[in-house]
């Protein structure tokens, strides 16, 4: 397989202005696009984004609003939130001259459709190769070159290797995979888990709770897993085990800070958007679906939706009967 040169970025938040500035480190030719014409122009000018403080984007990397030119790229990859998956590929679909990668970089699950975003990367752009990137990151580390390890899988091996070669480099080292289900369902389930360990954490329920619900959310998560066929090393990987001891333990962590204000009885932080939040009620349905049961993420969705308090779900988990552990 040809070596990938260019790379386009489709959403300027910082997820995308971090993951340019890998592409960029890599040594390909980047181009990172905006939604909206006034913030591209203003990136373009001042070579930062107000969306990832303090961090200078190379001058190499092209910004742009113009969604023909970024379609041009050799690889792309799709900094969009989840929700938002499937209008960006389908923006996106019409400029694709040919079959080319697209990389979800979001975490979480289609609401409606039940679908993980490799399948909305499929549907929307049917020529496309879909393929996902999660595990243990937060934009500000990448974007400042801190040392991060993350999971890039594809249906292909040939190109999961091929497209970890593109983006990796001495600070961001992706390990390639062709198990995509374990990938995805390790990172959004991760996400409501951080919800629920923000919420002991904001209680004062002290370390051990905090223990205990990592744990016990990872066992959700590997059950789930295994019905829907991932592989085991997966779930126990860096887009699983490793993403979820992330971000159930770091205030960087958007799911992990909701999590905590509600625990606090306080408001969420103003303008972060936490995937957790809206992956939540769909985790547990899609749940149901397979005849498993995911009690702690059950108990998340219960209290975002406002059908359980925060004392009634945790009284609700600690009164379950007992049982051997899995």
């Amino acid at each position: 397989m040809a070596p990938f040169q260019s790379v386009a970025v489709i959403g300027a938040g910082a997820w995308g202005t971090a993951l340019a500035t890998v592409a960029a480190r890599a040594g390909r030719s980047v181009t990172l696009w905006a939604r909206n014409a006034e913030h591209a122009a203003r990136i373009a000018s001042t070579r930062d984004n107000p969306r990832l403080p303090g961090v200078q984007i190379a001058p190499e990397i092209v910004v742009t609003n113009d969604l023909a030119l970024a379609a041009r790229a050799d690889v792309l990859l799709i900094a969009a939130p989840a929700q938002h998956v499937r209008s960006a590929v389908n923006m996106l679909a019409s400029h694709l001259p040919r079959s080319a990668p697209i990389i979800a970089c979001a975490k979480g699950i289609e609401h409606g459709t039940h679908k993980f975003m490799t399948d909305v990367i499929a549907e929307a752009a049917p020529h496309a190769q879909p393929a996902i990137l999660s595990g243990p990151s937060f934009a500000d580390d990448v974007a400042r070159s801190l040392p991060t390890a993350v999971t890039l899988a594809a249906g292909d091996e040939t190109l999961a290797s091929a497209l970890v070669r593109a983006l990796g480099s001495p600070t961001f080292r992706p390990y390639h995979s062709t198990d995509i289900r374990g990938v995805e369902i390790g990172g959004a389930a991760k996400n409501v888990l951080a919800i629920a360990v923000g919420i002991a954490v904001g209680r004062k329920l002290g370390a051990s709770a905090q223990a205990a619900l990592t744990t016990r959310g990872f066992a959700e998560l590997t059950r789930l897993g295994r019905a829907m066929g991932a592989r085991g090393e997966t779930l126990t990987g860096l887009s699983g085990l490793g993403d979820l001891i992330l971000t159930c333990s770091s205030p960087q962590s958007r799911n992990f800070a909701l999590g905590l204000a509600l625990g606090r009885g306080e408001q969420p932080p103003a303008g972060k958007l936490a995937e957790g939040e809206f992956t939540a009620p769909v985790l547990i349905e899609l749940a149901a679906s397979q005849n498993i049961e995911m009690p702690v993420s059950e108990a998340v969705a219960s209290i975002l939706s406002g059908r359980s308090t925060i004392d009634a779900a945790i009284s609700g988990l600690l009164t379950r009967p007992f049982k051997a552990e899995e």
